[in-house]
């Protein structure tokens, strides 16, 4: 029997009809909160059942009005039997307004989604496993809406001179490939033979936070958490009934200082690797400025996946500008305060017919960050 699942972690679907394999129609899910459904659409997860060895036509009707619908040019859905490996449905097409998937499914189960999923379980098993490290403590910040925990990871023994290294992740949910990078960069951090891991740590502590809005990641949600909310536009006025999340990173930023501040994402968009600096962020101290063009330097000689040609414009946020993260750390701490950017599509300097842009190659990069980090705080 044919049939369509999305009742799982981050499942996210609507079904239109489901008659026969050649005209499964379907529609993007908005965000949903407690309070109903948010403004945004985008992410999508689910399983097709029942369709072994047919020829399968899927149409998510709604492409046109998503949240970015210019994502969908030049994109291809990501799909997997085992939810282990994943590959590209490289006969996905954005026609009249309409995503189209093309696929003939080798068994009953296939899963098709926006990107590779990074479940909730995964997280659990990643905060886990980085505890029970001895140079990791892990502490509980505080509850999301939904009341789920707010991990924080610190890398490292906090010493006096020590410099204080920020990494968050998944302030948008649906921006798995965000997690996945943050796995690499702790797995690197936390191998005893590896010397760069080990110089870094040395001079600095590293504070991580997986995932920022883990109500979002759990709902299915592409940019909000529980209560409906963009957590990246809430840097300024934070509050325990909208944003906790945020409001509980700063609380800890606070406490225990910043010297470097990442926040990592992924841009529907852009099919490019890239940063967007906080150099427009007003009273920004011209040695930061210098040490955003090291940085960039440094990470294009270690990962040729990253470029500093493509990315925002540099008034795309105007009067939000300090409403986000890195811009709000920057002017808060007056330290080097970036957003690094992740294509969902794949990197058109590097293109991959099989994968795209993938979860390995977000841990790739993950672990190449370390260069730069180690670069920045040696100076």
């Amino acid at each position: 029997m044919l049939r369509i699942d999305h009742q799982f972690d981050a499942g996210s679907i609507e079904i239109v009809l489901l008659a026969n394999a050649a005209n499964i129609r379907l529609k993007l899910r908005p965000d949903m909160g407690v309070q109903g459904a948010a403004e945004f659409s985008q992410w999508f997860y689910f399983c097709l059942q029942g369709a072994a060895s047919q020829s399968c036509q899927l149409t998510i009707e709604n492409a046109s009005t998503s949240a970015y619908p210019a994502g969908w040019e030049g994109y291809h859905a990501v799909a997997s039997y085992d939810r282990q490996s994943w590959f590209r449905l490289t006969d996905t097409q954005y026609v009249n307004g309409n995503l189209v998937v093309r696929v003939t499914p080798e068994s009953d189960a296939l899963y098709i989604a926006y990107f590779q999923p990074y479940s909730w379980e995964r997280h659990l098993d990643l905060v886990a496993r980085m505890d029970a490290h001895p140079l990791v403590e892990m502490t509980i910040l505080g509850a999301t809406v939904d009341g789920r925990s707010m991990h924080l990871l610190r890398v490292g023994r906090d010493l006096p001179g020590r410099r204080k290294v920020w990494v968050i992740a998944r302030q948008h949910p649906g921006e798995t490939m965000a997690e996945w990078l943050i796995e690499g960069l702790l797995e690197r951090l936390t191998n005893d033979a590896d010397p760069v891991a080990r110089n870094l740590l040395d001079r600095a502590c590293v504070y991580v936070v997986p995932n920022m809005n883990p109500d979002g990641s759990v709902r299915g949600n592409l940019r909000t958490n529980a209560a409906g909310t963009n957590l990246n536009r809430e840097w300024m006025t934070p509050s325990a009934e909208r944003s906790p999340e945020v409001l509980l990173v700063r609380q800890a930023m606070e406490q225990y200082g910043v010297d470097l501040f990442l926040d990592i994402h992924g841009d529907e968009t852009l099919p490019y690797v890239f940063i967007d600096g906080s150099d427009m962020v007003p009273g920004l101290p011209e040695a930061v400025v210098k040490q955003q063009a090291a940085f960039l330097e440094t990470l294009c000689q270690v990962s040729p996946d990253f470029q500093t040609e493509q990315g925002y414009a540099r008034d795309r946020f105007d009067d939000e500008l300090l409403t986000l993260a890195s811009k709000w750390v920057a002017h808060r701490f007056g330290c080097l305060s970036l957003t690094l950017e992740m294509p969902f599509k794949d990197n058109a300097n590097m293109p991959d017919g099989v994968y795209g842009w993938s979860a390995a190659r977000s841990q790739c990069l993950g672990a190449a960050l370390l260069q730069p980090v180690l670069a920045h705080v040696s100076t």
